[in-house]
């Protein structure tokens, strides 16, 4: 029983962590605040927009978003997370849907993806060992993902 409630616990602080890394993203990617969620290790790997390892890199990234966005609101649904037996390690998985806006072209953009995330407990904090995304669709506003499924993918 002690076992089942601690991993409960950890499911919860998971969640709460993602939902802390969302905010931060929304609130403009403070890049100190983003990287302290994540081991001195952590990876952030979204595949075609690229992948950031280690502290250093993942600052720079974070750093560099204003400049790629101005605005973003991450919504995420569907949580599943599966905590180890030992309550040490963790993966988690959410859909994403995100409305934002491209700095350079002050153009409206839509994305749609999904997280697929591990985690690790150290001295009670679990904190990002690596967040996978994938994009479903990355697209304008006004040609919508039918049309335009993905702008990274356009010649």
């Amino acid at each position: 029983m002690e076992s089942r409630l601690r991993r409960l616990e950890a499911a919860e602080q998971i969640r709460l962590l993602k939902a802390r890394y969302c905010d931060l993203c929304d609130a403009g990617y403070p890049a100190d605040a983003l990287c302290s969620l994540f081991t001195d290790d952590g990876v952030w790997d979204g595949g075609e927009m690229g992948v950031f390892s280690g502290r250093e890199a993942l600052h720079r990234f974070f750093s560099n978003m204003p400049s790629i966005m101005s605005f973003a609101v991450h919504h995420v649904t569907n949580s599943a997370v599966e905590v180890s037996e030992d309550a040490t390690t963790a993966q988690g998985r959410w859909y994403l849907l995100q409305t934002a806006t491209l700095k350079k072209t002050n153009q409206a953009v839509w994305l749609a993806a999904q997280y697929n995330d591990q985690f690790v407990c150290a001295d009670g904090q679990w904190a990002f060992r690596h967040i996978s995304l994938r994009s479903r669709f990355y697209t304008t506003h006004e040609a919508g993902w039918a049309n335009v499924p993905h702008l990274l993918e356009q010649p």
